[in-house]
């Protein structure tokens, strides 16, 4: 591989601000190159080499990468505002790109997270990249940066948001405070102080925003929209089986198929931060096919990818899960003591009812998932053991059953308090039932009013994908808390939800299961998520 040499450029904005970016030419192939852009926030430096390989990889395989520092952060000048600042520099950006003397003309996007965003708002009328490659984000900051059926992301939420901070602390010279709050995070103390430190440190960030929002009623909240010119361009979206934006990367990708697109997808073994080995593989294939090669799109192109969770191998297409499969709970009131009394039960009508007490002082904790600070693959046979989670268990499935699409339950609940959460994990019983593989979990926050009257709950699961062997059991748990992925509901409004404090209530949720529900809705919907999973 050849050293590549790199320089730092400047764009100079309408407003006159000046965008930083740092060039990586290529040393091969003459003297014009098709483009690669990341727009993003942490430093053009670090080029997202957390997920992404260096840009002297992808400039030796024949591309000018240029990445850039968005608007107040690293070199570039102004202030940092999030996501609405983006869509003009984007477009702006993307014009300077093309008219760089090392870029043929040709651009081509690639990011995740934040830098997946950067790739899909742009200006009205403005010209669309060849091709976008968006990585684990989404457009609701509801749904898909913030919270999780209501409950904000609280590990998640504050630790991004404090990461943020530091990078505005460490450019104002404010060392007290980035030492602050690196040691918050080092320790974990950010648990109960990162609201604090987000007020002293980032009070107009986004982090902070959508903590206070996720308490409040009727709030109005921001969703991108990206051009339909955009959206039919050739489009590759990555997603993680545990990432906490993959509602948003299939929500992209409805979105796409409905503007007219042919957008490919691949759904993997992936955390936010850990992806599985080829992608960086399927990366480059794309662009080739779509910057460097003058032959005629293969039109076998979209293809869609997904890693089956237990299979542990991928599958070429999706497999519509039967739309008849429904499955209902059955209780006698032992479920949270008897860990067989439980039933989750198909082709049958639920019953009985369930009591379940959320203790503040010891809240059920979130373990792997998509939200918990160590996010994946969890075994959770011993939580599942606690007298505070009830369990509903199928019966031994006589067939192998093929699991896809995003499970979500139904009951109707409520609470001795004016807020309570419901949390949901579903699990895999092996066949002695020595292990309990957890693959999906939800959310639900009930506030006001409708935490005391006996109202139907939905609570919507992350998406799974896993075959279910004959002889092995499906199984629900329910619980009142999953701290730290979110925080411990206080059971009063007025009081924010965080870190357990003692004027926090001790909650007791009461099930009805005679009209429960647990069904799983296709992943790919050809129309945005949130139409089909509106939940109470």
């Amino acid at each position: 591989m050849e050293r590549i040499n790199w320089r730092d450029e400047t764009l100079t904005l309408r407003d006159g601000i000046k965008l930083k970016a740092r060039l990586w030419i290529p040393v091969i192939g003459g003297n014009k190159w098709p483009a690669l852009l990341m727009r993003q926030p942490y430093g053009r430096e670090i080029a997202s080499t957390i997920t992404y390989l260096h840009p002297t990889w992808w400039a030796n395989q024949g591309y000018l990468v240029v990445i850039q520092d968005v608007r107040g952060q690293g070199g570039s000048d102004g202030s940092f505002k999030g996501f609405e600042q983006e869509a003009s520099d984007t477009s702006q950006t993307h014009s300077w790109v093309r008219s760089l003397p090392e870029c043929n003309g040709r651009l081509g996007t690639y990011g995740f997270s934040y830098q997946g965003l950067t790739q899909l708002v742009a200006e009205p009328g403005s010209q669309p990249p060849e091709c976008l490659a968006p990585a684990m984000t989404g457009l609701d900051e509801f749904n898909h940066w913030s919270c999780d059926g209501g409950a904000f992301w609280w590990h998640l939420g504050l630790a991004w948001g404090l990461q943020l901070a530091a990078l505005r602390a460490k450019r104002k010279g404010n060392w007290t405070a980035w030492r602050k709050i690196r040691q918050s995070l080092e320790d974990g103390s950010y648990l109960r102080n990162g609201p604090l430190l987000l007020k002293e440190n980032d009070p107009q960030g986004m982090a902070l925003n959508w903590l206070k929002r996720s308490g409040e009623s009727n709030q109005k909240w921001n969703v991108h929209k990206p051009l339909k010119s955009w959206l039919r361009q050739p489009m590759l979206l990555i997603g993680g089986w545990w990432d906490p934006h993959l509602t948003g990367i299939l929500d992209i990708y409805n979105q796409s198929v409905q503007a007219g697109g042919l957008p490919e997808i691949h759904i993997g073994p992936a955390t936010h931060l850990q992806w599985w080995e080829e992608t960086q593989s399927i990366l480059l294939d794309f662009f080739n096919r779509h910057l460097q090669s003058n032959e005629p799109l293969n039109k076998t192109y979209p293809k869609q990818m997904f890693w089956n969770l237990t299979s542990k191998q991928w599958q070429s297409s999706s497999k519509l899960t039967n739309p008849n499969l429904n499955w209902s709970l059955i209780s006698k009131g032992m479920a949270c003591i008897d860990s067989n009394e439980g039933i989750l039960r198909q082709d049958a009508n639920g019953d009985g009812h369930v009591t379940i007490v959320s203790d503040p002082w010891r809240p059920v904790p979130s373990i792997g998932g998509h939200l918990s600070p160590q996010p994946g693959e969890a075994d959770r046979g011993d939580l599942d053991m606690r007298a505070d989670v009830a369990l509903f268990n199928s019966p031994a499935l006589d067939k192998e059953l093929h699991l896809e699409g995003i499970p979500n339950l139904t009951f109707k609940a409520d609470a001795d308090s004016e807020s309570f959460d419901i949390c949901v994990a579903l699990s895999i019983v092996n066949h002695d039932q020595t292990k309990v593989s957890q693959i999906s979990t939800g959310t639900l926050r009930v506030l006001g009013i409708k935490a005391k009257a006996t109202l139907t709950k939905k609570i919507i699961l992350q998406p799974v994908l896993a075959n279910i062997k004959e002889g092995e059991r499906l199984r629900l748990s329910i619980s009142g808390s999953a701290w730290p992925a979110i925080g411990v509901n206080p059971g009063h409004p007025k009081k924010s939800c965080g870190a357990p404090e003692p004027d926090c209530n001790v909650i007791t949720m009461y099930l009805e299961l005679a009209d429960s529900n647990f069904n799983v809705l296709p992943l790919l919907s050809h129309k945005p998520l949130q139409e089909s999973l509106t939940s109470d």
